[in-house]
């Protein structure tokens, strides 16, 4: 009986491996300008066409490679980092599994041109689908180039499986800005199909994150410092009134090395506590340094996830660096028992005492006294003459007497007797009270005839002739933003409303190329764009359902629904900004609606063409008749 198992070709084992190590162009992306950083680069050059799919190459100026190595780096478990298995927990460098050269060689073609420093010719070597084609002798400056061509090639069906150009575009980005924000004093630049992306040249930490992220980032960053046994912190958080819904500016660096670690960011959740709004992220950029013996990197195929060997007290580390960052830079409240020396005396009035303010009293004062008489004052001439005024032969005496006042306070009571001896009580007359036979008042009265209720600020009820309808009010109202958005998109006759004054806002490069992509469709629901640059939006008109205050708030809401996927088909990303749209601006449970408001979502849902459930396939409304009722009350 012939054997069942036998080994598999080299070729065959490489296009298997391939599947671990290389998912899309970013896993290339990414082992690539790890291997650039690892060779001492300080300067790295990233260039794509197609999102990678038909180019991926990496220039750098580190040291380059011999021949031999050249040629070894593309054998299975070849590598230069590891020498004993004591080594993969001690581990200071990126990559070191010695197998992602090989794999990527496997299903791309692969030109390598390297040359080190003190050789005078270097080595160009091309592979494709792990055949060697050809091995020359090349002038070459001093580094390595590293170009991947047509991936997938041999394996069409992978080929198949990958996204648009824009999302895989954005996967490489984002492990592009991983690793130039873990290594600050590297000049890094990104071309895509020959437009200049980035040009990140040598800096601080501080100034990195802001050439990556836009120049507003820098009015939103706290530093937190900390150095302990275990650890030693670095980075920055950002402020509570800067935070964001999406996660997209959260990262974590253990020894230069981007890793996701959801233990530790509950611990930074834990140091907001109280100062973020529901549902709120906010952004930091933390360098922990750890000694590489406590860690455990090779855990993951990507190596993004570590095991700590006391993260308990990581986390306790972490949480009170950061409340203390968060306080000392007055951004949360603070006891502070520190004088304050505003409130010192001056040392001029150290020695003086207080003076007080003296009053004078008239001991004699009456205020109910009787006015005394002022005697007559005559106005003379110089002459002792009197003066005459006035015509006619009338005269007017130059002197005046002051009109006495014979009436005292008493004289207020004069003719007023005692309620007992004249007030009659019986003959009083009361104003009469309309009885009104209810318990209620005008508005409770009329509210009997009211169609709506609303129930705990989240179900609006209406009376039917079978029983009564609940609504969901939140999901009614997404059906009915939905249906608007998405006949305003496709029929292209939204209305805007201008704004007096343009609103300027700000976003990474990343998020600023989706929104570009999404133009022409946001634009369809009554946006209406002055200026769109590389971090800038620039927006004088918004849909007429859209309140100025949102705006911001929907569109980092709108990224963060399409930033696993931006379909390729129109109606299918019309689709997608219709749904997100109406999530976004759809009344929220605890939201108060009066009678009129109640009203118009009852309407409007049944004016839709699908009432009965929400964008996202959720019942919008139930129904209880009479019977259902009855039942209730054993009837």
């Amino acid at each position: 009986m012939s054997s069942i198992i036998q080994l598999l070709p080299d070729h065959v084992a490489n296009q298997i491996a391939a599947g671990e190590v290389v998912q899309r162009p970013a896993s290339v992306v990414k082992e690539l300008v790890e291997n650039a950083v690892d060779a001492g680069a300080t300067e790295i050059k990233l260039i794509v066409k197609d999102a990678g799919k038909t180019l991926i190459q990496v220039i750098d100026n580190g040291k380059g490679m011999s021949v031999t190595d050249a040629r070894l780096c593309f054998e299975r478990h070849a590598t230069s980092k590891i020498r004993h298995a004591e080594d993969l927990f001690s581990l200071h460098t990126k990559g070191f599994r010695g197998e992602a050269l090989a794999s990527i060689a496997a299903i791309a073609h692969v030109e390598l041109k390297t040359k080190q420093d003190q050789e005078e010719l270097g080595t160009h070597i091309v592979i494709e689908g792990s055949k060697f084609v050809s091995q020359d002798v090349a002038v070459l400056p001093r580094g390595t180039s590293f170009s991947v061509k047509n991936l997938f090639f041999n394996i069409p069906a992978r080929r198949n499986f990958l996204k648009s150009d824009t999302v895989e575009f954005r996967h490489i980005v984002d492990d592009f800005e991983r690793v130039a924000l873990a290594h600050p004093n590297i000049h890094f630049m990104l071309y895509h199909n020959g437009s200049e992306m980035f040009n990140l040249p040598q800096s601080n930490l501080r100034q990195r994150i802001v050439n990556v992220f836009g120049g507003k980032t820098n009015e939103k960053l706290v530093p937190v410092t900390e150095s302990t046994e275990i650890m030693g912190i670095q980075g920055f958080v950002g402020k509570p009134e800067f935070a964001k819904k999406n996660r997209g500016e959260q990262f974590f660096f253990v020894n230069d090395r981007f890793i996701k670690s959801p233990y530790l960011h509950h611990a930074i959740m834990a140091a907001y506590e109280g100062l973020l709004k529901d549902g709120s992220q906010p952004s930091y950029f933390l360098y922990l340094d750890v000694p590489p013996h406590t860690i455990d990197i090779n855990i993951h195929p990507t190596k993004t996830e570590i095991k700590f060997d006391d993260d308990q007290a990581m986390y306790a580390i972490l949480r009170s660096s950061i409340k203390h960052s968060l306080g000392q830079f007055n951004v949360a409240p603070v006891l502070d028992f520190e004088r304050d020396s505003s409130l010192d005396i001056p040392y001029d009035y150290k020695e003086k005492e207080s003076e007080f303010p003296l009053i004078q009293v008239d001991a004699n004062f009456n205020p109910f006294a009787t006015e005394t008489e002022t005697p007559s004052r005559s106005f003379s001439s110089s002459s002792g003459g009197s003066h005459s005024f006035g015509s006619g032969g009338s005269n007017y005496n130059s002197g005046y007497k002051k009109q006495e006042s014979n009436a005292s306070w008493e004289s207020l009571y004069v003719g007023l007797k005692t309620a007992t001896e004249e007030i009659d009580l019986g003959e009083i007359q009361f104003e009469s009270e309309e009885v009104t036979g209810s318990l209620f008042d005008d508005t409770e009265v009329e509210s009997a005839g009211k169609r709506t209720y609303q129930i705990q600020k989240k179900y609006i009820v209406s009376p039917i002739k079978s029983g009564m309808m609940i609504l969901y009010q939140e999901r009614a109202h997404q059906r009915i933003l939905y249906e608007q958005f998405l006949t305003n998109i496709t029929v292209h006759h939204a209305a805007s409303q201008q704004l007096l004054f343009p609103l300027e806002l700000h976003f990474s490069q990343s998020e600023m190329a989706m929104i570009k992509e999404l133009r022409s469709s946001l634009e369809n629901t009554g946006f209406v764009f002055d200026a769109m640059t590389s971090e800038i939006l620039v927006i004088s008109g918004l849909p007429v359902n859209v309140a100025e205050s949102e705006v911001n708030g929907l569109l980092e809401e709108l990224i963060r629904d399409l930033q696993g996927d931006l379909p390729e088909s129109s109606f299918s990303q019309s689709d997608r900004i219709a749904k997100s749209m109406a999530r976004s601006l759809s009344v929220k449970t605890g939201t108060y609606l009066t009678e009129k408001e109640q009203e118009n979502i009852v309407n409007s849902l049944f004016a839709c063409k699908d009432p009965n459930v929400s964008p996202f396939n959720k019942p919008t409304f139930i129904t209880m008749g009479v019977e259902d009722l009855d039942k209730r009350f054993a009837i």
